[in-house]
């Protein structure tokens, strides 16, 4: 249950980011607001195990925060990354950041193609959040989260 409302709120960032490029604060504050939810159901021990996954999300958040800063991502993909690290394991995460990288990188593409073609001036904007949520789809798809979250 819990598993398919996170795949549900992921589909609905990412068409909210294909047409406005933005991701509400609301979207990500529900994922963040339901992961001790999924720790309790996956039987995580709040000592080391929930310790690790807030751990985990920090380590992401401050990491993608860097990637803001530089201006290659944008505030709402950094947190909507965040709030998954807390549902993942280390190797789902791990997963989840390629899958997120490789689609992020055809997204990019895709958007460039079609800003060039339509010779629209500036830089185009990216919604990552798009690869982001099939990241988050793929490793939810693999039944990586139905495995033992330990």
């Amino acid at each position: 249950m819990l598993a398919s409302a996170l795949a549900g709120i992921l589909f609905y960032a990412a068409w909210g980011d294909l047409r406005t490029r933005t991701i509400p604060n609301w979207l990500n504050a529900a994922i963040v607001l339901a992961a001790p939810a999924w720790w309790w159901a996956g039987g995580m021990a709040p000592w080391p195990d929930m310790a690790v996954q807030l751990g985990l999300a920090l380590a992401v958040f401050a990491l993608f925060t860097v990637l803001f800063a530089l201006g290659m991502m944008g505030g709402g993909d950094v947190k909507l990354i965040a709030a998954l690290a807390l549902w993942l394991p280390l190797t789902a995460l791990l997963t989840m950041l390629f899958v997120m990288a490789v689609a992020g990188g055809l997204v990019t593409i895709v958007i460039l193609v079609a800003h060039r073609a339509a010779r629209r001036p500036g830089p185009p904007e990216v919604p990552y959040g798009v690869a982001i949520a099939f990241a988050g789809l793929w490793v939810i798809a693999n039944d990586i989260l139905t495995v033992s979250v330990h």
